[in-house]
């Protein structure tokens, strides 16, 4: 059974910066990645009707992310 879990990000009143340096999606369609310059990774989720909404987050990098790449099998 798939368990689907909302992702909830904490923060202050303002959202953390997120200027978009790397962008991939997802072989499916139905996800895009994005890095940004403050070193966050983001992930969006794509519908059907091409509507994007927020997935996760990722913090931790030290520096810019300027490349993605999928994992191979």
């Amino acid at each position: 059974m798939k368990v689907s879990v909302p992702a909830v990000a904490v923060w202050g009143q303002i959202a953390p910066s997120h200027s978009i340096t790397a962008i991939m999606i997802t072989d499916d369609q139905q996800t895009i990645i994005t890095g940004s310059q403050e070193g966050q990774i983001c992930l969006w989720e794509l519908s059907s009707e091409l509507k994007i909404s927020s997935k996760e987050i990722i913090f931790g990098h030290t520096a810019s992310v300027t490349c993605l790449a999928k994992a191979r099998e």
